[in-house]
């Protein structure tokens, strides 16, 4: 997630200070990635070094209020109209936790993929309940919510349908009496 280019857009919109920018992104997106104001503030002062933002004047308390560039507001332009890259995917921590556990000596495998399928459903289930307290049709703020949420549902059940070939998988090879994972020179550098 690049708080960079959040931070941009938001400014697009107007004028705002750290404290306001970081309410606005985490009202947008229903908390689900909380900015740590320092944070915003570190990037917010990148962006000035960048040319991207300016100071455009100070509140009573000393609150230094930003706006964008010229060249900031290309760059926001440019962001909307280029997708996520998806060639580098992220870390994803489960997938980590499983490929080390299936390497792992004396490790119980089944007995954590089931842990985590566990959590896996039973974060399903909040992400539904909270979806279902959106009221319908919804307002922007709510439909940004609803938006986050339909994501974050979307990879619970894709994680949970994963888990579950993880399973199958393990079936498969202690069905076949292996023990160990085989060398698969594909497997050396596939994500690179």
């Amino acid at each position: 997630m690049s708080i960079r280019q959040s931070l941009l857009a938001l400014l697009a919109e107007g004028d705002r200070y750290g404290y306001q920018l970081r309410q606005e992104f985490e009202a947008r997106t229903g908390g689900t990635w909380p900015l740590n104001i320092g944070q915003v503030y570190t990037t917010l002062a990148r962006l000035q070094r960048d040319d991207l933002v300016r100071e455009a004047g100070r509140q009573e308390d000393g609150s230094v209020v930003y706006t964008l560039t010229r060249t900031g507001r290309l760059e926001v332009d440019q962001w909307w109209r280029t997708p996520v890259d998806r060639g580098t995917p992220g870390r994803d921590e489960v997938a980590i936790k499983i490929a080390l556990a299936v390497t792992a000596p004396g490790v119980d495998v089944a007995a954590v993929v089931q842990q985590q399928r566990t959590e896996t459903l039973k974060a399903l289930r909040e992400y539904t309940r909270m979806q279902a307290r959106i009221p319908d049709p919804p307002g922007d703020a709510d439909l940004a919510w609803l938006l986050v949420l339909d994501s974050l549902v979307f990879a619970a059940e894709a994680e949970a349908r994963w888990l579950d070939h993880v399973e199958q998988r393990l079936l498969h090879r202690a069905g076949n009496g292996v023990h160990t994972l085989p060398d698969h020179p594909q497997r050396k550098g596939l994500l690179r």
